[in-house]
């Protein structure tokens, strides 16, 4: 009987390259958040390289002096690969994987790698094969020798990985295919967002910077039962699920994808039609991780990720989760309604954040007092199930209502209560 061979893929071994254009930004933070999503998409990291810089140099991200000094750290380490903190032009590349003679990666090839891997639905693949192309097709062009010695991302993984032989026209033909397909799921999920509007059901969106706590949070408060791992972008796929307040009132949590600093630009353009339903929101929800050092920034970029997805004039709820293992750290949220300490993991602190958000919910509704017709009760389980009933009274002419409705299901049921 033959002998079976066992093939396991070998694990890349990289090198961490990064520009630091000043003594005080957040250089070394990013180089630590890049071997986390290095950690995430299979990766050894064995080494890291910082040059300090003006500029990064035009035609190959670092200079002459850091490329010899790199060769040989790649030689030392037996690195099979090194990853850019920046996105590479396709001069960059090309440059320097003639001068290393090794795998080159830059930051958006490596999330666009870790989002092929984490993207389960049929339009998270579709969506990240849009942006893997999108990315690709701008550098085809003098690539093809390259492309023939080395492969692209951790582990040839993701849909866009079989398109790389493909010349710019057959790529740009599926481009177009693809967006033909997601045009139509976003057609679809646009129908069921007019009906969820209509109907009346709050929507709160779930945003924050990746493993933050969101998916936990969704999953302690609705039992959404999704993957959660510390790792960067452990679930990339958005869930929404029926949270049932104590007053009866339902409201719908959305969970959307993680944020990041450099979030490439083709996924927030392929992703713009999910993140969008921040934009349909009642309330925003932001969790941030407190027990990170880096929080503050976390929460910038969140705020700025939400700037230009067109997010405005929501109420926000700012979560500083993890407070179980924060410790006494202070945070402050100058551009919430309202922040307050929380640990999805153990629960602490959601009681308040639920009575807070019923609260802010109240306040979006309209006050009604009202007797109706007893041939008209069906409008008592749309206050039940859209509003928030305070009291209800059996009495001989009909059935006497004290409640908060939405401004929608007023304007349905306005008639009823005003006869």
């Amino acid at each position: 009987m033959q002998e079976l061979i066992d093939i396991k893929e070998e694990q890349e071994r990289v090198i961490l390259v990064a520009v630091q254009l000043d003594s005080d930004d957040d250089t070394e933070e990013s180089v630590d958040e890049l071997k986390e999503l290095a950690d995430t998409a299979g990766a050894l990291t064995v080494g890291r390289l910082i040059q300090k810089r003006e500029r990064p140099q035009a035609g190959s991200y670092i200079g002459k002096g850091k490329i010899d000094e790199l060769k040989d750290l790649i030689a030392e380490t037996k690195a099979t690969g090194i990853i850019c903190d920046d996105e590479l032009s396709p001069a960059q590349m090309r440059n320097l994987e003639a001068e290393l003679q090794t795998k080159v990666m830059d930051r958006t090839m490596l999330i666009l790698d870790i989002f092929a891997k984490h993207a389960t639905t049929a339009e998270g693949k579709l969506q990240v094969e849009m942006a893997q192309l999108k990315y690709r097709v701008a550098r085809l062009v003098g690539m093809r020798s390259s492309m023939s010695r080395v492969s692209y991302g951790i582990g040839m993984r993701g849909p866009g990985e079989k398109k790389l032989e493909m010349d710019r026209r057959l790529i740009r033909d599926r481009i177009s295919r693809l967006g033909s397909e997601l045009e139509a799921i976003e057609q679809n999920r646009s129908t069921n967002r007019v009906k969820r509007m209509k109907s009346g059901v709050p929507v709160a969106a779930i945003v924050g910077y990746t493993n933050a706590g969101k998916s936990t949070l969704l999953n302690r408060l609705t039992g959404a039962d999704i993957l959660t791992a510390d790792m960067l972008f452990a679930t990339l796929d958005p869930t929404t699920r029926v949270l049932k307040m104590e007053s009866g009132q339902e409201i719908l949590l959305t969970d959307t994808v993680g944020f990041i600093r450099k979030l490439p630009h083709n996924l927030i353009e392929a992703f713009k039609s999910t993140l969008e339903e921040a934009c349909y929101a009642d309330i925003i929800v932001h969790v941030v991780d407190a027990s990170n050092p880096e929080a503050a920034e976390h929460m910038y970029v969140v705020y700025e990720t939400l700037k230009k997805l067109g997010v405005k004039d929501k109420p926000v709820i700012t979560l500083f989760n993890k407070s179980d293992i924060a410790g006494d750290v202070v945070l402050k949220d100058l551009n919430c309604e309202k922040s307050m300490k929380v640990s999805a993991a153990t629960g602490e602190g959601l009681d308040v954040f639920l009575s807070t958000l019923e609260k802010i919910l109240l306040e979006s509704k309209v006050s009604i007092e009202a007797v109706i017709d007893y041939k008209d009760a069906g409008i008592i389980t749309q206050i039940r199930k859209d509003g928030t009933l305070l009291e209800e009274k059996y009495l001989p002419e009909g059935i006497g209502v004290k409640a908060y409705v939405s401004k929608e299901l007023y304007g349905r049921i306005k008639k009823y209560i005003d006869k």
